[in-house]
C-alpha cells in the first residue's frame, strides 16, 4: 500500500504563530527534501515527504487575519478543510524573501563589460572558463559519450526508476543490459503526459534514432480516468484518444523490441518519461544535467535548441508540444556536446545569454506589468537586504522551473514560469491546467486595489474588533437591589476568565455587563445561566443586540464546526492553584486525550481558571464532554462545551480586549458610509474567492502539500 505523507503541528494557544523563516523552512523541506540538504522543520513534521505529489501556496494578496475573520462565514471552504491554521508574524520582507531576494538583473557597472547573474557568477567573454560550471564537471577536454551517462547514483539523486527500487516496482526493464562503449547507439526518447486519477500517464511517445528519423510516434490510451488532457502543453485532446486502442504494456512491449542491448537514452529530464512510462532503463543522457548550470539549476530544452543549436521549438503558434521535435532536439544537443567537448559548449556562454533573453523580455513586458500597481516589481529590483537566497532559487535543484501565476510579474529572475493574467478566473483556469505539471506552484489571487485601500482596512479592523467585544459580552439579570456582586462574580466566573465586571445603571433593577477573555467562556454563560438562580434572583443571561450579532447564533455554530475546533474542548471552572502537570495527572483516565494546554494571562503571565483538551478522535471529545460536565476537581465544579476560537486566535483577541481603537474609530465613523456600501460587494468577492480556492484544491493530486496565506501588507 502507497504511504500517504501528512503534516503534523499541533500548536495550540500562544504556540500558534510562526515566523517568515519558519514558513521558509517547511516550504523547503517539503520542496527539496532531504537528499537536497533541507532539514525537517523545527516547529512540525512532514511525514514521508518523498511521497509528497507537489506543494501549491495560494497566497490573498495584501488580505490578512483581520479579513479572515471579519468575513469567516463566506470562506466556508477555507474553514472547513484546512487543517492547521497559524498567525504568521509580521515581516517587512516577506513577499521578496517568497518570490525573489537576492534577485537582480539589471546589468551591473563592473568592469569589461561584465554581468551579474542570478548566481552572483561573473562570465567575461576573456574569463577564465575553469570556473565554469560545465568545466568544473566534465574538465575541459573532449571524451565519449560514456563519460556522460548518469551513473547509478546520479540517477538515483534525480529520481529514476531504479532496479530494486521501491518506487519501481512493478516497472518493466528495457533488459539493454550489454556494457555500453563510446559507440554504443543513441536514442532520443519524449513522452507527453495528461493527469490522471492515478497521477501522470502518458499520451504519446516518440523515439527517434541518432539520425534523427523517427521510429516511433504513438498515441496512447491511458489507464485511468482523465482529469486533465494537458492540451496546451501536449497537444493532446480528448478527442484524439477517443479511437486509440494502444495501451502503456503496448508501448513497453515495443520499446523493448526496438532498443538494442547496448542503447543510451537521450532526454531532456528523462526521468520523468521513464517514471510516466513505468520503465527502467540502466544507460541515460540527461541533457537538462549535460548541459550543468551553478547550485544545480537547469536550462530549458526550448534555450538550449535556441541557444546551441539555432533551432526554434516549442513555438507558440503550435498547439502544444511535438514529442518527436522535443526527442530529436535532445539528442542533437547531446552528440553536440559529445562532438565539441565541454570547453566549446563552456565558451557559448549560455548563462549570459539566458540573462540577456530574460532581459530583453522583462524590457517588453515592463508596460504591462508597471501598471498593476502591486508594488512587487519595484520590491524586487532594490537591493538584497541580506545575503539569503530567495526562495524560488533554492528550487532550482530540482530541476524544475516553479510556477507562478498573478496579476503583476511576480519573478523577475526568469526562474520560474511566470504568467501574467487579468482576473482571479483567468489565473484559476491557468491554475487547473498548469499546477499539475509543477512540482511547486505560487498561485495569487486579490480582491484588486479598491478594496484594499488603507481607509477600508481602518474600518474593517474597527467592525471585528467591535463584533469580538460584543461576542465576548454578556448581560445578566435583573438582580435585587442590594445583591452580592461577589457571588455573580464568583458564579460566572466559573465559565471562563473575566476581562471586566460592571453594573449597568440605566435600568430600572440592576444587570451586571460582564466581558469575558475567551469565546467559550461567553457561550457558557448564555447556554448554563441563562434562567438559572445567581444571588437569589432567576435572571436572564443574554448578549448585546446590535445589527451585528444578529448573525451571532450561526457564526457560534460554524466556529464548532471549524475544522480547527474538531476535537477540541474546553473546561473552565478550574482552581488557579492547579498546575499543567495536576491537570495531565487528573485528566489521564480520558481516552485519547492527545495535547492539554493551559492559557496564560498575556500581560500577568499567570494561568487563567479554564483549559482546552484535544483529543485523537471527535468522538472521543464528545464522551469526555458528558463526562466533564459536573465533575469536581480538588473541591471545584468543572463546565465544558466545544472550542469555538482556533488555538492562533488567543493572542489577537488579548490585543483587541487591550487596544482603544481611537485611531481605528475615528477613521471607521469618517468613512462608515463608503465602508457599508463596498462591504457588500466584498462580501461577494470572498466568496467567489473561497469557491476559487475550492476549486483548486480538489483538482489537487492526493499528498499535495496545499498552504494559504494572508500576508497582509507589512
Amino acid at each position: 500500500q502507497e504511504k500517504s505523507c501528512h503534516l503534523s503541528a499541533a500548536l495550540l494557544g500562544e504556540d500558534s504563530e510562526i515566523s517568515q523563516d519558519q514558513l521558509y523552512e517547511l516550504l523547503k523541506y517539503a520542496a527539496l527534501g532531504k537528499c537536497h540538504n533541507a532539514a525537517q522543520p523545527s516547529w512540525c513534521h512532514i511525514y514521508h515527504q518523498s511521497h509528497l505529489a507537489g506543494v501549491v501556496v495560494v497566497v490573498l494578496h495584501e488580505m490578512s487575519q483581520l479579513h479572515f475573520y471579519r468575513f469567516y462565514l463566506q470562506f466556508k471552504h477555507l474553514r472547513r478543510v484546512f487543517q492547521h491554521r497559524f498567525t504568521l508574524a509580521p515581516s517587512a520582507n516577506f513577499p521578496v524573501s517568497l518570490y525573489g531576494e537576492g534577485t537582480n538583473l539589471k546589468p551591473q557597472n563592473t568592469p569589461q563589460g561584465c554581468l551579474t547573474s542570478t548566481s552572483s557568477e561573473c562570465i567575461t567573454k576573456n574569463s577564465d572558463l575553469q570556473c565554469d560550471p560545465i568545466i568544473q564537471r566534465y574538465g575541459a577536454k573532449k571524451q565519449g559519450l560514456t563519460s556522460y551517462t548518469l551513473t547509478l547514483e546520479e540517477q538515483e539523486k534525480h529520481g529514476y526508476p531504479i532496479e530494486g527500487s521501491p518506487r519501481s516496482k512493478g516497472y518493466i526493464s528495457t533488459e539493454c543490459d550489454q556494457q555500453r562503449t563510446d559507440s554504443s547507439p543513441l536514442f532520443g526518447l519524449d513522452c507527453e503526459m495528461c493527469v490522471t486519477a492515478k497521477g501522470n500517464e502518458v499520451t504519446r511517445v516518440s523515439l527517434v534514432d541518432a539520425r534523427g528519423q523517427c521510429l516511433l510516434n504513438e498515441l496512447v490510451k491511458p489507464e485511468s480516468r482523465v482529469l486533465n488532457y494537458c492540451t496546451r502543453f501536449s497537444g493532446v485532446t480528448k478527442k484524439m484518444l477517443l479511437p486509440v486502442k494502444t495501451r502503456l504494456s503496448d508501448i513497453q512491449t515495443r520499446l523493448k523490441k526496438m532498443l538494442p542491448h547496448d542503447a543510451v537514452l537521450v532526454g531532456h529530464s528523462l526521468n520523468f518519461d521513464l517514471q510516466a512510462l513505468e520503465m527502467i532503463h540502466p544507460s541515460v543522457i540527461d541533457t537538462s544535467l549535460l548541459f550543468a548550470r551553478s547550485e544545480g539549476r537547469r536550462f530549458k530544452l526550448k534555450f538550449l535548441a535556441k541557444a546551441v543549436l539555432g533551432k526554434e521549438i516549442q513555438c507558440e503558434q503550435k498547439l502544444g508540444h511535438d514529442p518527436t521535435e522535443d526527442a530529436r532536439a535532445a539528442l542533437e544537443l547531446a552528440q553536440f556536446f559529445i562532438e565539441q567537448g565541454p570547453t566549446k559548449v563552456a565558451e557559448l556562454n549560455l548563462e549570459m545569454l539566458l540573462t540577456a533573453e530574460k532581459l530583453a523580455e522583462l524590457s517588453q513586458n515592463k508596460a504591462a506589468l508597471q501598471p498593476q500597481g502591486c508594488g512587487f516589481q519595484e520590491q524586487l529590483n532594490e537591493p538584497p537586504p541580506s545575503s539569503k537566497p530567495c526562495f524560488l532559487d533554492c528550487l532550482q535543484v530540482t530541476g524544475q522551473k516553479p510556477l507562478l501565476l498573478g496579476r503583476q510579474g511576480l519573478d523577475s529572475s526568469g526562474l520560474c514560469q511566470s504568467n501574467l493574467s487579468t482576473s482571479n478566473k483567468q489565473i484559476l483556469q491557468r491554475a487547473l491546467e498548469d499546477v499539475p505539471l509543477s512540482k511547486f506552484s505560487i498561485i495569487q489571487f486579490t480582491l484588486g486595489p479598491e478594496y484594499l485601500a488603507s481607509h477600508l482596512h481602518a474600518g474593517l479592523y474597527e467592525k471585528v474588533r467591535s463584533k469580538l467585544t460584543d461576542m465576548l459580552t454578556i448581560y445578566a439579570g435583573p438582580f435585587e437591589e442590594n445583591f452580592c456582586m461577589k457571588s455573580v462574580k464568583k458564579e460566572f466566573g466559573r465559565c471562563g476568565p473575566i476581562q471586566s465586571l460592571t453594573v449597568v445603571t440605566e435600568t430600572f433593577q440592576p444587570y451586571v455587563c460582564i466581558q469575558y477573555q475567551v469565546l467559550e467562556a461567553a457561550q457558557l454563560a448564555v447556554e448554563s445561566l441563562n434562567g438559572a438562580e445567581v444571588a437569589g434572583s432567576c435572571i436572564k443571561v443574554q448578549r448585546p443586540v446590535t445589527a451585528a450579532m444578529l448573525d451571532c447564533n450561526v457564526l457560534i455554530e460554524e466556529l464548532e464546526l471549524d475544522v480547527e475546533n474538531e476535537g477540541v474542548i474546553y473546561v473552565a471552572g478550574l482552581k488557579n492553584s492547579l498546575t499543567e502537570t495536576d491537570l495531565q495527572e487528573e485528566f489521564s483516565q480520558l481516552k485519547d486525550l492527545e495535547t492539554l494546554f493551559l492559557p496564560k494571562d498575556l500581560q500577568s503571565g499567570k494561568h487563567r481558571n479554564c483549559c482546552f483538551l484535544k483529543f485523537q478522535k471527535t468522538q472521543s471529545a464528545v464522551d469526555a464532554l458528558e463526562a466533564i460536565n459536573g465533575w469536581t476537581m480538588k473541591g471545584s465544579e468543572l463546565r465544558s462545551r466545544n472550542a469555538l476560537a482556533p488555538g492562533h486566535l488567543w493572542r489577537w483577541i488579548w490585543q483587541m480586549n487591550h487596544s482603544n481603537g481611537k485611531q481605528g474609530k475615528h477613521i471607521f465613523y469618517e468613512k462608515m458610509e463608503q465602508l457599508s456600501n463596498s462591504e457588500q460587494d466584498l462580501r461577494k468577492k470572498v466568496k467567489k474567492l473561497d469557491h476559487h480556492i475550492k476549486k483548486l484544491y480538489r483538482s489537487l493530486q492526493n499528498n499535495t502539500l496545499c498552504i494559504v496565506l494572508f500576508p497582509g501588507v507589512n
